[in-house]
């Protein structure tokens, strides 16, 4: 039985205020009182505009539904669609020019482009290794991953690709770091001579990116350049493994990586009542403090990791050079939908989540406020707000957070926040939306995941959809891609905002990404997410070869690349001939990623998971994901492309493979036979109830499952 104690009208679970007054505030000038009458003029206050809000998505999608079912024969670009959404407020005019006017943003966000890594906070130990991912050893990342074409021998370490990752170390070093008259390859000394670095007497084409050095200047243990902002660290040691080898005893290349994190309290964690929720507080807390700390147990030792300390080098004037050792840290509240059980209002009824989070992260971040050298050096909290429909949404996070600062007595816009563009109605009106909080918004990203699953859910109506790959390929993706670039760059987010692309999802599939992923930089994008700070080493290389500034030069110039007719156009099967195995592939890989995703959600609190597809490629799965496979299968259903018993039958079939799957894992809970475990009722909930679930979201019902869950067990 919960335990609840009145705070100002609240009833609050004990678990919650024993955390707040015995932790959170110790140490900020923000008394208890303070705390929760704030929180209760929040929920009071702010929970009636929130369900209005609600009330509208409701409305609106109700008169999309309404329309599709009118003019079935017709398709999305039919005279009069787009005069529909002006009429109902889903498409709305577009002001005049403007700019933004943040202040106060870290160079991480405003001026350096580089990775960005996004975390469950629930997870001390990776939250801790996503802030230390700052820096990352580059020849670890060509060893231990296919980058260089193939995955490493198992066994002692080989020493022929050993070899061979040294030297394409060496040549990104030559393209990046060019030497006048020599090759890094050929290279047997590195000295500093009157502020220069020279190579073999030799200096840089560039002598500018040397910027420091640590140790001996004749002998220096480390070399500091920069390109593009990023820094690259040569580590030199005689007596190392692989230095020892080395004629110029070039012990490894450290690259400065992923230069900023998210950590997430929404889409990749499970945090469903007040004992969830404060393990993701007491870990943002700790990151925010400095002292979060994690012990855990690698290779037969115990290991604690904490946060590294900043780096220093000697600058070639001779003044000290000091450089962050943690990524830049933004977190990641939940959106306007959901509430949680942790705090009821005076009615009984659960708060707002969002309304919460808003409150307690942004204090718990004043702990950092108080510290020199802490994750903001500009006296800024940076905060992302997903999953917001249109400019209303945006201006009522503005509004939010504008009474947390007066709550906590902060300066006006101390708080930053990113716009996730991951909702059709936002990105049909993202000038606007940027407008609405252009004293504040630090980061606008596009999201395809969850923008492809509202996609779906928003034109449920109007027909089959295409398969999953297909979707990919239509005119709107481009569209929504070059808009949210275009349009960032026209309302003055260069030089004070990142514009951010989506997570590369294969984990294991370095060379791909190496391949793939230096579009984002090309196109604009001075951030993008990486799902492991090996992949943020890999992919920061795309960086130095890219000048991302000069590309939203070249962009600014040329002026928008699409319209919003294109970005509306609903990517719907339009043929539709497909054969029975198509169809099946499709349901199966659909609904393994389901079960694969939602059994460790059920019944572990895993917020996100890397689940092998189909074709057993281990894949990043979070509520994103889940949200197009289970809407995906939800239209088909409903335009009859597959029946009811198909799909059933393909998720008990699914459900054993993903048995087999997780043979390994003592916690796992087996679907199969049986078919009545709370986890497999999830997985068909969101597929057969699917087109119930607003916005087609995937929390009320995982959150429902996974309370249940845990109350079977208490």
């Amino acid at each position: 039985m919960t335990q609840r104690i009145e705070k100002h009208g609240l009833q609050v679970d004990k678990i919650l205020v024993d955390f707040i007054e015995g932790e959170a505030l110790n140490g900020i000038d923000v008394d208890a009182e303070q705390f929760w009458a704030g929180l209760s003029d929040l929920a009071h206050t702010f929970g009636p505009k929130n369900r209005a809000l609600l009330a509208e998505r409701e409305e609106i999608q109700s008169k999309i539904d309404a329309w599709h079912k009118d003019h079935k024969a017709g398709g999305d670009t039919r005279d009069g669609y787009f005069e529909f959404l002006r009429e109902i407020g889903y498409l709305l005019p577009e002001g005049d020019s403007f700019q933004i006017e943040t202040q106060n943003v870290d160079p991480e966000i405003a001026t350096v482009p580089g990775p960005q890594l996004v975390v469950p906070v629930t997870n001390a130990r990776f939250a801790l290794n996503a802030a230390n991912a700052r820096w990352g050893s580059l020849y670890d990342g060509f060893y231990g991953t296919d980058a260089m074409g193939s995955l490493p021998p198992k066994g002692p370490y080989d020493k022929g690709r050993g070899a061979r990752v040294v030297a394409r170390a060496r040549v990104f070093l030559d393209d990046v770091f060019p030497i006048n008259g020599t090759s890094h390859a050929d290279a047997r000394r590195y000295h500093v001579q009157d502020g220069a670095l020279l190579v073999d007497d030799l200096p840089l084409a560039d002598p500018e990116k040397f910027v420091g050095y640590q140790g001996h200047p004749k002998a220096p243990d480390a070399v500091i350049l920069r390109n593009n902002g990023l820094h690259v660290e040569l580590v030199f040691d005689r007596t190392h493994v692989i230095g020892s080898r080395d004629q110029a005893g070039l012990a490894d290349v450290v690259m400065e990586s992923a230069l900023s994190a998210i950590m997430d309290c929404e889409d990749s964690v499970a945090c469903v009542d007040a004992e969830d929720k404060v393990v993701a507080y007491s870990n943002w807390l700790g990151l925010m403090r400095g002292d979060l700390e994690e012990t855990f147990e690698k290779g037969g030792t115990q290991v604690t990791r904490r946060l590294n300390a900043d780096r220093s080098y000697t600058a070639p004037d001779g003044f000290e050079l000091t450089l962050k050792g943690r990524a830049l840290l933004w977190v990641r509240n939940v959106g306007h939908l959901m509430t949680n059980p942790a705090v009821l209002d005076r009615d009984g009824a659960e708060i707002f989540e969002g309304l919460m989070d808003a409150l307690c992260t942004v204090a718990l971040a004043m702990h950092d406020l108080k510290r020199d050298s802490g994750n903001s050096v500009h006296g800024s909290v940076y905060v992302v707000k997903p999953k917001m429909h249109g400019p209303a949404e945006v201006a009522f996070s503005d509004e939010i957070f504008a009474k947390v600062e007066d709550i906590l007595g902060l300066p006006r816009n101390t708080v930053k926040i990113g716009i996730m563009d991951e909702e059709r109605r936002t990105s049909a009106n993202l000038k606007e939306c940027i407008r609405a909080a252009k004293a504040r918004v630090a980061f606008i990203n596009t999201g395809f995941l969850d923008r492809t699953g509202d996609e779906i859910h928003t034109s449920m109506e109007a027909g089959p959809f295409s398969r999953k790959d297909f979707i990919k390929r239509k005119a709107w993706i481009g569209a929504y891609e070059n808009l949210n670039v275009d349009i960032g760059l026209e309302c003055g987010l260069q030089g004070k905002a990142q514009i951010g692309k989506g997570m590369w999802a294969m984990p294991d599939m370095m060379a791909s990404m190496l391949e793939q992923k230096i579009e984002h930089p090309k196109a604009g994008a001075n951030c993008a997410w990486v799902p492991s700070p090996t992949a943020a080493t890999l992919h920061a290389m795309h960086y130095h070869m890219i000048d991302v500034l000069k590309a939203q030069d070249r962009i600014k110039a040329n002026g928008r690349r699409a319209n919003v007719q294109t970005l509306l156009e609903i990517p719907l099967a339009k043929y539709a001939r497909w054969n029975a195995e198509q169809i099946q592939r499709e349901v199966e890989n659909n609904a393994q990623g389901i079960l694969g995703y939602v059994v460790r959600w059920i019944d572990q609190g895993v917020g996100c998971s890397k689940v092998p597809d189909i074709n057993d490629i281990g894949l990043m799965e979070d509520r994103a994901t889940c949200r197009i496979s289970s809407q995906a299968l939800a239209n088909w259903l409903h335009h009859g492309v597959v029946t009811e018993d198909q799909v059933r039958a393909a998720m008990e079939k699914m459900a054993e493979v993903v048995d087999r799957q997780n043979e390994g894992d003592n916690l796992y809970r087996k679907m199969a036979p049986g078919f009545d475990t709370i986890a497999y009722q999830a997985a068909c909930d969101l597929v057969f109830k699917g087109r119930e679930q607003p916005s087609g979201y995937t929390e009320p019902v995982l959150h429902a499952r996974r309370l249940e869950l845990k109350a079977s067990v208490a």
